[in-house]
């Protein structure tokens, strides 16, 4: 009778464990990228509307720098920048659904900290984007520094690392303030539109955005004072390591194509380059692209139907954009920048 029952006991435990090594290989799958192909479509989660970064127009057709991120990611799997489907998302769903796997990668302005790959299990595989918290305010109040707005009355999206730091930058200079948060980044910019704050603290990339969307954008100015660091990254689940290195060599591939001088216009003609660093980035030398799933012409497709990433950069946020963003630190390194990508080799 013992016997029985230890070995029921045992059996018990055994289908336990196996029910919760079930469980955790069914949330950290390995296998997005197989799913994606046999899906035909990346689903990409992106801000509901930020100019320059992602915006649908009245047709539904998605523009910005996180949506061409989006399209090099389809086209270095499909060859085709349309298997890219937009899923809008709040800052404060963001991380969830990707864990949910409403989406397959998060391309949303988002800012890469300890805290959040340990919390929400999720990687930020390379820095897209460095950016910083900044300040917007009416030229009318004559203000040149961050640190005379003492008093000032304060407009921010809630649940934010904007939030966190407006919080720590106001305390560690013994300034006073009064916060106005919302939920939705559209109800801040509106609280901000009507006077109800004096002052709109955002990413710099995001002032620079949202003063488009004011009745009179010329009257407002954005201070020059940078008040946090942040690098804005792509999004993938933990545990899903074949997919988070397709991810970030996408993103390597744009910034290594422009160090090289390749781009769009000219992708035939480095097709048929000599120069090593060319070869194995078109994939006429060596089989990185099948070692990542791909094929060997995955960098090809990226660079021939999105662009390098200068390319990108300036028809989105650039002088070729109606943001007209400096490049400062997201210059390539080489020229004076601090984007950098490792070598294929």
């Amino acid at each position: 009778m013992r016997t029985f029952r230890g070995g029921l006991l045992i059996g018990l435990a055994v289908a336990v464990v196996v029910a919760a090594v079930a469980i955790t290989y069914e949330r950290y799958d390995t296998r997005t990228l197989k799913r994606t192909q046999r899906r035909g479509e990346v689903l990409c989660g992106v801000n509901k509307g930020l100019p320059g970064f992602s915006i649908p127009d009245d047709k539904g057709n998605w523009t910005g720098f996180d949506v061409d991120f989006c399209r090099a990611v389809a086209a270095a799997i499909f060859d085709d920048p349309t298997k890219a489907k937009f899923v809008p998302l709040e800052a404060s769903e963001r991380f969830k659904e990707l864990q949910n796997r409403k989406v397959d990668i998060l391309s949303r302005n988002s800012t890469w900290s300890m805290a959040r790959e340990i919390n929400y299990d999720l990687y930020f595989p390379a820095v897209a984007y460095y950016d910083g918290e900044g300040f917007m305010l009416p030229r009318a109040r004559n203000i040149d520094s961050a640190l005379e707005l003492n008093g000032s009355k304060v407009c921010v999206q809630a649940e934010t690392t904007t939030q966190l730091n407006l919080a720590d930058y106001f305390r560690a200079n013994n300034m006073k303030y009064e916060e106005k948060k919302f939920a939705k980044l559209e109800d801040v910019i509106k609280a901000y539109d009507s006077g109800q704050c004096d002052t709109f603290t955002a990413d710099v990339s995001q002032l620079y955005a949202l003063r488009l969307n004011l009745a009179k954008p010329d009257d407002h100015v954005i201070l020059a004072d940078v008040i946090s660091k942040e690098p804005l990254a792509p999004v993938v689940r933990q545990r899903d390591d074949d997919w988070m290195m397709l991810v970030k060599w996408t993103l390597y591939a744009m910034i290594n194509a422009e160090e090289l001088g390749v781009n769009s216009k000219n992708i035939d003609e480095a097709l048929k380059s000599k120069k090593p660093d060319v070869m194995r980035l078109v994939g006429t030398e060596g089989t990185y692209g099948e070692d990542l799933g791909l094929t060997k012409d995955w960098a090809v497709r990226i660079i021939r139907h999105v662009g390098n990433y200068g390319e990108v950069y300036e028809r989105n946020v650039g002088a070729g954009s109606k943001l007209k963003i400096p490049r400062g630190l997201n210059q390539l390194w080489s020229a004076g920048g601090i984007q950098y990508a490792p070598p294929i080799r």
